[in-house]
């Protein structure tokens, strides 16, 4: 399969602080790609460099067949869509004239500021001034301004920390089906119930370093004591170590009809994650 990213020992220094190490990871085409880790561990660093923002120090990177040498260039722009900490609106227009601007910008259809408003819920503020929008409400017209003109490559930085529960449903289902057209999407998150529904793929980095990379399936089954965990009707919660010589327990749990639930051990990725590196996966 191609990759749309590709990085390999990347390294990143600021004066004598190393922010990243030697990392080495590829993002697939049409994959959704979650980048994992604390406040401080490098994340926005990397996405800084993969949209050119900023310049490794060490290492190679390729994003979408281009090197780091054509990340400013107008036609690297046109095809990625970037939600970040540095992302900006324009306070005083209102949220339609905001995303009728990027049309411009972009060069994309006027048509797409409907479709997108919808996208992100924000239909009834199409004629709300930016200033007077909650911050949640802004958070959705900047996504709405990174995916208006349809990138075959989104980076989205925290895209849902500011929504509620609702909202940020409704962000899920606008990405997934963005991602099913074939737009691939980079994504860093805290929220691990966000990442084990949304990525193919995540990767843990802590300290500037890769800990771990791989499905959430795979990690959450990697990490598993595969244990049995039972709940039987008559209250009692049993561990069950998964051996052969404790298969005449389970068997008798089942003809007796004592089994209420039965499941086995996995971790969340929050807890694969505080084991893995001893930190919370906390904003």
């Amino acid at each position: 399969m191609d990759n749309t990213i590709e990085v390999k020992g990347m390294r990143k220094v600021f004066g004598r602080k190393t922010a990243i190490e030697q990392v080495t990871f590829n993002v697939e085409k049409g994959e959704i790609f979650g980048l994992l880790g604390p406040s401080g561990s490098g994340k926005t660093t990397t996405i800084k460099i993969l949209t050119g923002e900023s310049t490794q120090t060490d290492g190679d990177v390729n994003v979408l067949g281009m090197d780091s040498t054509r990340f400013g260039s107008s036609d690297f722009k046109s095809k990625i869509g970037i939600l970040s900490d540095n992302s900006a609106l324009y306070e005083r227009l209102t949220v339609h004239d905001n995303l009728k601007l990027f049309c411009k910008l972009y060069n994309a259809p006027l048509k797409e500021v409907d479709v997108i408003l919808k996208e992100v819920n924000m239909e009834d503020e199409r004629t709300t001034t930016i200033s007077k929008l909650s911050k949640g409400m802004k958070q959705r017209v900047l996504l709405a301004k990174a995916l208006i003109h349809k990138p075959k490559l989104v980076f989205l930085d925290e895209p849902t920390s500011a929504l509620d529960p609702g909202n940020a449903a409704q962000i899920h289902r606008g990405l997934q089906k963005l991602n099913e057209a074939g737009t691939t999407i980079f994504i860093t998150t805290h929220n691990m119930e966000e990442a084990t529904e949304l990525c193919d793929r995540v990767a843990f980095l802590n300290n500037g370093r890769l800990q771990e990379l791989d499905s959430p399936g795979a990690l959450r089954y990697k990490y598993s004591t595969h244990a049995f965990h039972v709940e039987t009707f008559s209250g009692k919660r049993l561990v069950i170590d998964n051996e052969p010589e404790n298969a005449g327990q389970i068997k008798e749990l089942i003809e007796n009809g004592e089994i209420k639930a039965i499941n086995t051990d996995n971790p969340t990725l929050g807890q694969i994650f505080l084991k893995v590196t001893g930190k919370e996966l906390v904003s």
